[in-house]
């Protein structure tokens, strides 16, 4: 592949005009709609079905995979999910996006637009497929009020309660919301540890016992008004999460003392955005976005067995400071350009430490601070000469700069540009072929550069200064048929050739660390089907299953002999129905995960192999009345078997021998969700 003739071309495409556009909201209708290769969704559609919010209402839409967005990712590019509202992106990350869509009421929705491979003046966030959620302009107030319980089979009650309060009159909207849950995860159970010798003799059998609470309190608040000619929204957030968690080992047979672990760790995280767009003419508008986070965390992690104890714990600072601006320009119906720019600021200051029975152990890069300085610029034009052919052109350029200072002192600069080239034809109705060719550029975690621990397994990881960002050369191609109204196929192929990937490989002092290994390449390929069950003979069904085949190639850091990325899955599956009954009063489904291979994790001295049975939840509802809904979803249903496979070596793995082979299972136990909403 002749990657510098693509780049070159992209950048072209993507630069060659003025790069502005406006965003402009869709024409409603079937005539606009099928010029613009837009679906528009009224009301009407989701009518059986009764939702509740607009998270139910995207839920809904055929053949679309609803996806929140990576709020982890620094900067504002490439963190937004596919979800807009009013053709906007949320301005928050650490607020997510389906929490979002879950507070807008579905009785506020004017309709929902899919859009496939772009329409002119659509912010596409870089994809080929977005829903648009556009709300009404009548005065509406809402109260909201959620009491929700998990309930399990030993008589604990995880709560969650919610209360929301919103007004919107046209453009003007306020709203404000507090949240609170006490749970249990699946970190909660019991299972066994076995050990095997290398010739497969059990050597120790233990039994695990695990323990965890997670606690959470939120609150958001948002108001949205006109402000000097334009729309200004400004929204805050303010939350605290707590996690403990515990774990006996109770030996039963062979060598070996009982052990105990306790965890502990909560964080402290807020959030102001504001967003001010401002239409300088009926095609030309302005959009200026400024976003600031902070974080506080502690962990405190101890392990104790036979008089023996270790301790781990960590402290730490975050933060975030993004300012961007965009200008679109859209001269007609065929043309659509957007030009821009984002700069961030992002830092971790992180002190941790390791103690072995009250001696110092000393780790690599302990305590360091991580500063981040990022820069991009970007254009991109979206060009329609037909109405059934898209083609969409851009350039963004990444120019950024990451200090450390602390343990290990040292600053890196790096200037990547990242072209994408994507069309859509769709040569007749009902079929659709999607393109896309983009250069994808990771971004470092900043975790990676301190040191961390698994005091669980009693494994401990150094932290690791010398880190470049994986770089990606991606191709892709998407068929979609849509049919029987809302049936929808469709297959997705996609190539990656992958430069410095990243994964685990020997630091100094003994250590493992995330670093550079090499170059690889990765292949992924899906098949997708929603099947409307009318004409077989189940009203207002629908049928879903999906199927993926995974393949990627490395050449293993210790070995020298290729092998897959960390925790690629090589095959996944799924299978869901649900049925709406009663001009949807009553509505009930299942979800099944069929896939059972979850990948596996290479260390110097380990290889560590994920397992876990499918998943199978069910769920009924029930709808009384406009106003209430009430649900029970049942999770775990089979109480699924999770753990891993470790086979240890007594040294690096490619030159000794394998010390012993550990096999490790944990139960949940199923449980229910018990789900009560009422509005007022």
């Amino acid at each position: 592949m002749n990657k510098a003739i693509w780049l070159a071309g992209v950048a072209v495409c993507g630069l060659g005009g003025p790069a502005m556009a406006q965003t402009a909201p869709v024409q409603n209708g079937p005539v606009a709609a099928a010029q613009q290769g837009v679906l528009v969704f009224e009301p009407a559609f989701f009518a059986d079905a009764r939702p509740d919010t607009a998270l139910d209402m995207i839920s809904r839409l055929p053949g679309f995979a609803f996806e929140s967005g990576d709020s982890g990712t620094r900067g504002l590019a490439g963190t937004a999910g596919n979800v807009l509202i009013d053709g906007a992106r949320p301005s928050t990350k650490s607020d997510s996006l389906d929490q979002i869509l879950r507070r807008i009421s579905a009785a506020g929705v004017a309709r929902v637009e899919l859009i496939r491979g772009g329409a002119p003046g659509i912010d596409m966030q870089g994809r080929s497929v977005v829903a648009n959620v556009v709300l009404i302009r009548t005065v509406t107030t809402e109260r909201v009020i959620e009491a929700n319980t998990y309930v399990y089979p030993d008589g604990y009650l995880g709560s969650v309660l919610s209360a929301r309060w919103s007004r919107r009159e046209g453009d003007e909207q306020i709203e404000g919301s507090i949240s609170g849950f006490s749970d249990r995860t699946d970190g909660t159970g019991e299972g066994f540890r076995r050990r095997y010798d290398a010739g497969g003799a059990l050597i120790q059998d233990a039994d695990l016992v695990l323990w965890d609470r997670i606690r959470n309190v939120r609150a958001t608040g948002a108001v949205q008004r006109r402000v000097a000619g334009g729309l200004l929204r400004v929204n805050g957030l303010l939350g605290w999460f707590g996690k403990e968690n515990s774990q006996d080992l109770l030996i039963r047979s062979g060598p070996g003392a009982d052990s105990f672990n306790d965890e502990e760790a909560s964080n402290v995280n807020s959030e102001l955005g504001v967003n001010w767009t401002w239409d300088l003419s009926p095609r030309t508008g302005l959009e200026l976005t400024g976003l600031q986070r902070y974080s506080t965390e502690e962990y405190t992690g101890v392990s104790e067995s036979s008089g023996d104890s270790s301790t781990f714990t960590a402290d730490g600072t975050s933060g975030e400071s993004i300012g961007r601006a965009v200008l679109r320009f859209r001269p007609n119906d065929r043309w659509s350009l957007e030009t821009g720019g984002e700069v961030a600021y992002n830092f971790l200051d992180s002190a941790t430490a390791y103690s072995e029975n009250g001696v110092p152990i000393l780790l690599p890069s302990s305590s360091v601070k991580v500063e981040e300085l990022r820069g991009e610029v970007f254009g991109q034009v979206t060009w329609r000469p037909s109405p059934t052919l898209t083609v969409e052109g851009g350039l963004r350029v990444e120019v950024s700069e990451i200090s450390q200072s602390g343990d290990s002192d040292l600053t890196k600069s790096f200037v990547y540009p990242k072209p994408r080239l994507q069309a859509t034809w769709t040569p007749w109705t009902g079929h659709q072929f999607r393109f896309r060719a983009e250069r994808e550029v990771g971004q470092l975690d900043f975790g990676d550069f301190i040191a961390s621990a698994d005091i669980d397994i009693g494994q401990v990881e150094g932290g690791n200064p010398d880190l470049e960002p994986q770089k990606s050369t991606v191709l892709e191609a998407i068929y979609e048929r849509r049919f029987w109204g809302e049936g929808v196929f469709d297959a997705t192929y996609q190539y990656a050739e992958v430069e410095d990937v990243v994964d685990v490989i020997p630091l100094t002092g003994g250590f493992d660390g995330v670093g550079n290994i090499g170059d690889g390449t990765a292949s992924f390929f899906q098949l997708r089907l929603t099947l409307p069950t009318d004409r077989l003979g189940i009203p207002n069904g629908r049928l879903q299953t999906r199927g993926s085949w995974s393949s990627t190639s490395v050449l293993d850091p210790v070995t020298g002999e290729e092998r897959r990325f960390q925790g690629n899955q090589a095959f996944g599956c799924g299978i869901g129905f649900n049925q709406d009954l009663a001009g949807g009063r009553w509505s009930y489904g299942f979800d099944h995960g069929c896939n059972v291979d979850k990948g596996r994790a290479f260390r110097v001295r380990e290889v560590r192999t994920f397992h876990s049975e499918p998943n199978v939840s069910a769920f009924v509802q029930w709808k009384p009345e406009r106003d209430l809904t009430v649900r029970l979803d049942l999770g775990n249903a089979t109480d699924r078997a999770r753990g891993y496979d470790r086979d240890i070596y007594t040294g690096p793995r490619d030159t000794a021998p394998l010390a012993f082979r550990e096999v490790r299972r944990t139960h949940m136990s199923p449980w229910l969700f018990v789900q009560i909403r009422k509005t007022f």
